[in-house]
């Protein structure tokens, strides 16, 4: 009856991995529990969530061949457009959000164009990059996206994005921005589901410091002035006090990513019997809500739906 901070079904986004093919339903080893759909069947696990009262999906791709550019990403028929279709012809009313990033779509496994600096080395190269990531935010748009989210890290790509919906006459999409998005090494399970690890180097020069709060300020400033309607913080739970800041500095609605890695380990502990996983589960979501978050992206969405169902929240 006190209670200061409730949890519901509203509050969550469910990511789901989408591959080529048909009838496949593919296990991720590293996410216990989490698989990768092709498209017909990621429609049927968009379902299965909007039945329990979740509202919205987000959704990754696996093209079906990788280059340097990351060409798949914006291909009219990839796995991410297709899916889109799908489920918002089977499910008119559920929130399709779209990553809009080129990690699982290049031969490197970087999130943008990669060019030679003076210096000698490979490094993503930030303004060829955008171009990259409007083509693929339109065609996401195009396939009927609700919201594109991009988490490329590369700056101006907001407003690139949406000048890009703007004049591509879809200046109803919203723009979801991975505003606040560390160099965090809670990812690992991801890039295992998504084939996105880099193939060298690591994505520390665009990604952020762990160590920066002020930073994560600004950029979430910069994003909302380039037009973001919804900003967020990833990871969750190593970063409360981002998303606390946050929640008291700007008015625009505020997501948390809880990443595969912070899943991927209350499931390996529980599995081994050392904590109780739904009650840990539901803890960490609530500090999450408690932070100052207004959705929450978390594998657990289902799972915490029936939790809830049952009085367990």
């Amino acid at each position: 009856m006190v209670r200061e901070t409730r949890l519901s079904p509203a509050h969550f986004i469910y990511p789901l991995f989408v591959l080529p093919g048909s009838g496949i339903k593919q296990p991720i080893p590293s996410m216990p529990g989490i698989s990768r759909f092709s498209v017909d069947r990621v429609v049927d696990e968009a379902r299965s969530a909007f039945d329990l009262g979740v509202p919205g999906v987000i959704l990754f791709g696996l093209p079906d061949s990788k280059d340097e550019e990351g060409s798949g990403a914006w291909k009219d028929q990839g796995t991410v457009q297709n899916a889109v279709r799908a489920i918002k012809k089977a499910l008119p009313n559920m929130v399709v959000m779209t990553d809009v990033c080129l990690c699982q779509y290049t031969s490197h496994g970087h999130c943008g164009h990669l060019a030679r600096t003076q210096g000698g080395r490979m490094d993503v190269d930030n303004d060829a990059t955008l171009e990259l990531l409007g083509k693929t935010a339109v065609s996401h748009a195009k396939a009927g996206a609700d919201v594109v989210a991009p988490s490329d890290m590369m700056d101006g790509r907001v407003g690139f994005i949406r000048e890009s919906l703007d004049e591509a006459a879809l200046d109803h999409v919203a723009i979801l921005s991975y505003a606040a998005k560390y160099a965090s090494g809670f990812y690992g399970p991801f890039r295992d589901a998504a084939e996105s690890a880099p193939q060298e180097g690591d994505r520390k020069t665009y990604q952020m410091d762990p160590g920066n709060a002020r930073e994560a300020m600004r950029e979430m400033s910069l994003d909302i002035a380039e037009g973001a309607d919804m900003i967020m913080v990833k990871p969750a739970l190593a970063y409360l006090d981002i998303i606390r800041a946050a929640s008291e500095e700007f008015d625009h609605p505020l997501c948390a990513y809880q990443v595969s890695g912070e899943y991927s380990m209350v499931m390996a502990a529980a599995e081994k019997g050392w904590l109780d996983g739904p009650r840990v589960m539901m803890e960490t979501l609530t500090a999450i809500k408690r932070a100052g978050a207004d959705t929450i992206i978390t594998y657990y969405a289902k799972e915490a739906c029936r939790a809830l169902a049952r009085g367990d929240g």
